[in-house]
């Protein structure tokens, strides 16, 4: 008994340890006062990670916040990229695809909350 006792001890370090000890999240918080929709992604600087991912989009309808909560690794530099649907004309932060650059757009995963971001 001691051995199975000693093997699932090993096997729950190795859970937290690939499940990341220090796990974390960040609230983003979104505006837009652009007329058409606009969609956003967040994208690590840190790691090949994007938010929501899949192929998926956040999306702002209307005027009013919107929050996003996302869990990330604690320390981590997150971007966001923003556009105007079905055109990326109109972009924000980082842009669709996390191909632009920005002086503004990411913030450090630390459990906090971003300013509310105002995209027109």
């Amino acid at each position: 008994m001691p051995r199975f006792i000693a093997f699932i001890f090993s096997l729950l370090l190795v859970v937290v340890e690939v499940t990341g000890a220090s796990a974390q999240s960040i609230e983003w918080r979104f505006r837009s006062e652009h007329p058409k929709v606009v969609d956003i992604e967040l994208y690590s600087q840190d790691r090949d990670r994007v938010w929501p991912g899949d192929g998926e989009v956040y999306t702002l309808k209307d005027y009013s916040t919107r929050s996003i909560e996302i869990s990330c690794r604690r320390g981590e530099k997150i971007c966001y990229g923003a556009w105007v649907r079905n055109t990326r004309s109109s972009t924000w932060g980082s842009g669709p695809d996390d191909k632009g650059s920005c002086r503004s757009c990411c913030f450090t995963c630390d459990g906090d909350q971003t300013p509310v971001l105002v995209l027109e």
